[in-house]
């Protein structure tokens, strides 16, 4: 183990901290939908509204803004470079640029908030029991404002994320932001410029080969927010998450942002992880649609009006949690050499040197774990994991029978449960089901997830609707795996190595944290201090006994093992469907979109014969993940072509690896644990 330990550390991991695994307390939240249904939308929406700014800086116009981008020395000297290059007139690339800018910019105005807040008030209280936010967070982000430009960076399940953070905030009488949005919004008639006027900027999804876009979208997001004229806020993971599973980070906007203070050009930067927890999600439907090949439909007002009709269903509550606000000078103290910068004129763009890469990855990964810890599980969560352990139907009095084990094992790991004090057990496991009556049913006694029992029909069809039912319950299921699965690798570890040493338990552990992480988020380069994690996790609730040498599964721990096996065995079963696929299947060069619908085919066909009950391989969020998986192990080869990327495999290698998927573990049915 003191190699593995000595092998596993990476630079500058003190920014990795072990989280705080004792009970978290339960903060005090407020609702803020009891006050709108109490008093006149109306007189709120037109409320006084002068929120606090950084440090009593004058509103600055958003024509202003595009004049200072537009004639600022690093886009001049971008434009400068392109007319030697493409032998142009200057002024011809300046009036592209100018373009780019009214394509992106927005346009803060004090008519569409004020409509907006009155609007989303009348649609959240339809659609919402409540939106309960943290106080505290709140008063320190209210601090944070005033005293240097602030970065929001909340978690992204929804479209209703960023109309729902702009009404928190100004609800609380604080400085609205300017929110990075998908251009695609801009399709929409109307609704893209009101969204404009509240403060959405449009960003196409791909200009990486487009120096003027690049630069004049750069200086943008950094002219307002070194300027302090509102706080940025954009999402790490780029795009909404399907499966509710953080989604690995995209760095591009992280390192625009923390540009002027490497530059010095501002003192600090405040960084907000904000955790935005669903009881039930709006889109749930379109998502498991989407996993499972249906396109996702266009972004049009039409089909915003179209969707009019959940205003009649239940969502449940929200949890908004604002995080600490990170220093980004504190972060990178001791870590980052700003010295180089000064070498350069700041106007002249630069390639982030390694370190900074390293650094800003370490930064992005820090904020997603916080927003995973601070994230609020319903019991419709834990209810789901046992329903998905026990298909096609469970005894009402078994399913509140284990889901109040998993309450208390969730609570061990340090999960942030809101569990309804005022309610019993089985109250609360009939309040969940009635709010996810799409999902599945009390029928006689017996609580059956919906289109789970054969019936009659086409094959096609009747796969299709069960894996769509399966991957539902999943969304939910899945936020209680990033509480899980530390504990859970140890476990699989434990059981795939049939050993007790700690060394080889380790080295399995290792091997399945990276083989799953772009499934899951890891802190990169310290697997060490997960095994710890995970160690304890499973020590705490009296599951293993560790020695300095050897790790032992004691006689109460088989059940929590056993658990948490047949949670991730999905997982494990996918990836093994997915190697014997291309073992059999992939002879040739393939790209990602053939590679997904053989991977659906021939898995489809194990489920009509039996081959495998675990729906969850169809989902191309898997497939996806299992292929980088494949090419960060060296299995697969991924190459660049005009056209796009192809995909190649070596077989000997898929052969080895398969080896070590299959080798010891027979994965066929579920694991039901006796609890």
């Amino acid at each position: 183990m003191a190699a593995a330990v000595a092998g596993g550390t990476r630079r500058g991991t003190p920014m990795y901290s072990q989280k705080n695994l004792t009970s978290k307390k339960k903060y005090d939240f407020e609702d803020i939908l009891e006050e709108r249904r109490q008093s006149s939308d109306l007189r709120y929406a037109m409320r006084c509204y002068t929120p606090v700014v950084y440090k009593e800086l004058s509103p600055c116009k958003p024509s202003a803004i595009k004049t200072i981008v537009l004639h600022s020395e690093q886009v001049q000297y971008v434009i400068r470079e392109l007319s030697k290059e493409m032998g142009e007139s200057p002024d011809i690339i300046q009036e592209e640029a100018a373009e780019i800018l009214d394509e992106m910019g927005h346009s803060m105005h004090m008519g569409a908030i004020r409509f907006f807040a009155f609007t989303l008030s009348k649609l959240f209280k339809c659609l919402f029991k409540s939106i309960c936010v943290n106080e505290e967070g709140i008063q320190k982000l209210q601090q944070a404002i005033q005293e240097h430009p602030v970065v929001l960076l909340p978690s992204h399940r929804s479209y209703v994320d960023f109309l729902l953070l702009s009404y928190v905030l100004y609800t609380y009488d604080l400085a609205l932001p300017v929110i990075a949005a998908g251009i695609d919004f801009l399709g929409m008639k109307v609704v893209g410029e009101l969204l404009r006027k509240s403060g959405a900027f449009f960003m196409r999804r791909t200009f990486g080969g487009n120096r003027l876009y690049w630069a004049v979208f750069a200086e943008y997001v950094k002219t307002v927010l070194k300027n302090g004229y509102a706080p940025v806020e954009f999402y790490l993971e780029g795009t909404r998450s399907r499966t509710a599973k953080t989604l690995v980070p995209k760095f591009g906007l992280l390192n625009i942002v923390m540009d002027p203070f490497l530059k010095r050009e501002v003192f600090d930067i405040y960084l907000v992880p904000i955790s935005i927890s669903y009881e039930r999600v709006l889109e749930e439907s379109l998502y498991a649609h989407e996993l499972l090949g249906v396109p996702k439909p266009k972004e049009s007002t039409s089909g915003l009006l179209k969707a009019r009709k959940i205003l009649n269903e239940n969502f449940g509550k929200i949890h908004m949690y604002f995080g600490q606000p990170l220093s980004l000078r504190t972060l990178a103290a001791g870590r980052i050499n700003r010295c180089p910068y000064n070498l350069v004129p700041r106007h002249i763009p630069q390639k982030p040197s390694e370190e900074i890469q390293e650094f800003v990855s370490d930064v992005a990964y820090k904020i997603e774990l916080l927003q995973i810890e601070n994230m609020v599980l319903s019991p419709w969560i834990l209810i789901s994991a046992v329903l998905l352990q026990n298909l096609p139907a469970i005894n009402f009095e078994l399913l509140v029978e284990k889901t109040l084990w998993l309450k208390g094992l969730t609570q061990c790991f340090g999960g942030f449960l809101d569990w309804p004090d005022n309610l019993c057990a089985n109250k609360a496991v009939r309040s969940s089901l009635s709010l996810h009556t799409n999902i599945a049913s009390l029928v006689n006694g017996q609580v059956v997830l919906h289109d789970t029992v054969m019936g009659p029909g086409a094959a096609e069809e009747t796969i299709f609707k069960q894996a769509l039912s399966v991957l539902l319950c999943g969304s939910y299921r899945n936020q209680l795996l990033n509480v899980f699965v530390r504990p859970a690798l140890v476990a699989l570890a434990l059981q795939m190595t049939h050993s007790s040493r700690k060394e080889e338990v380790y080295s399995s552990f290792a091997f399945w944290l990276d083989v799953f992480s772009d499934e899951f988020i890891f802190f990169p380069g310290v697997p060490v201090k997960d095994f710890e994690e995970g160690c304890y996790l499973l020590t705490k609730c009296d599951a293993i006994q560790i020695t300095p040498q050897q790790i032992f599964v004691t006689e109460k721990g088989s059940t929590v093992i056993s658990f948490l096996m047949a949670m991730f065995r999905p997982f494990v079963e996918g990836y093994q469907i997915i190697c014997r696929y291309l073992s059999k299947e992939a002879n040739e060069a393939f790209s990602e979109k053939q590679f997904i619908f053989g991977v659906r085919s021939f898995a489809s066909q194990l489920l009509k014969t039996g081959g495998t009950q675990y729906y969850e391989v169809l989902s191309s969020d898997m497939q996806k993940n299992a292929l980088a998986a494949l090419v960060r192990l060296d299995v697969a080869k991924r190459t660049k072509k005009s056209d796009g990327f192809t995909y190649s495999v070596s077989k000997e290698a898929l052969i080895k690896t398969a080896g070590m998927f299959e080798s010891r573990i027979p994965v066929r049915k579920p694991i039901v644990a006796r609890l």
